[in-house]
């Protein structure tokens, strides 16, 4: 199977680094400091959303802010702590392609995001944050943007995710989706190709755009 692209966009979080081990420890001491359970976390869905949505959902509108920001702080620091790690295939894939014809499109703040992409090494030409759009994945919006901010129509971008609301948010932004098991099983995620990492994928730059191809 050949994906021909003009524009590849990446989730980061499960798609280019691990920050699993990171998450677990500052959500559970955030949520140790504002009095939540095991249970209330268990009503919400947090994987690909962002912390505003998530601390709404969980807290009186009064306290989101100042929650945000603790939680911000917590995961900002762990980063320095050996916190998050690139996922196999990451680096030899961004390596081939053309600095301006990807992105990073994450849920996160722009302060984590960068502090997390900058613990690894990857300096994308361009990054769409959290802080960046007025509605996080699942809404298309952040996709919307990034295809919008590359030049690219949509139907010849493609997005790269780990998370069902982040597939969601692509294929609402009509375009093509690869899903990467990392984070979840094959068999809940919903995209156009399904491979376990980025290693699984090679990147061959055309005068026409990008042509992704499953390796050998």
């Amino acid at each position: 199977m050949t994906i021909h692209a003009q524009a590849l966009l990446f989730d980061n979080d499960g798609t280019l680094v691990s920050s699993l081990e990171s998450v677990q420890r500052c959500w559970t001491r955030w949520a140790v400091e504002y009095g939540l359970t095991a249970e209330d976390f268990g009503r919400v869905e947090l994987h690909g959303r962002t912390a505003a949505e998530i601390a709404a959902d969980l807290l009186p509108a009064d306290v989101v802010p100042a929650a945000v920001a603790r939680i911000e702080k917590l995961e900002v620091e762990d980063v320095s702590d050996g916190g998050v790690h690139l996922l196999p295939g990451t680096k030899d894939f961004l390596d081939a392609l053309p600095a301006d014809r990807w992105a990073v499109v994450t849920s996160a703040t722009r302060r984590l995001a960068e502090a997390r992409l900058d613990a690894v090494g990857i300096l994308p030409k361009m990054l769409i944050a959290a802080d960046d759009v007025t509605r996080g994945k699942p809404d298309p919006e952040p996709y919307l943007l990034a295809a919008r901010e590359l030049g690219v129509d949509p139907a010849h971008c493609v997005v790269f995710e780990d998370a069902p609301a982040g597939l969601a948010a692509g294929r609402a932004a009509g375009m093509t989706t690869v899903a990467l098991a990392t984070t979840h099983q094959a068999h809940e995620l919903d995209a156009d190709l399904v491979v376990k990492d980025l290693s699984a994928l090679s990147a061959l730059v055309t005068t026409g755009g990008v042509e992704i191809s499953l390796r050998g």
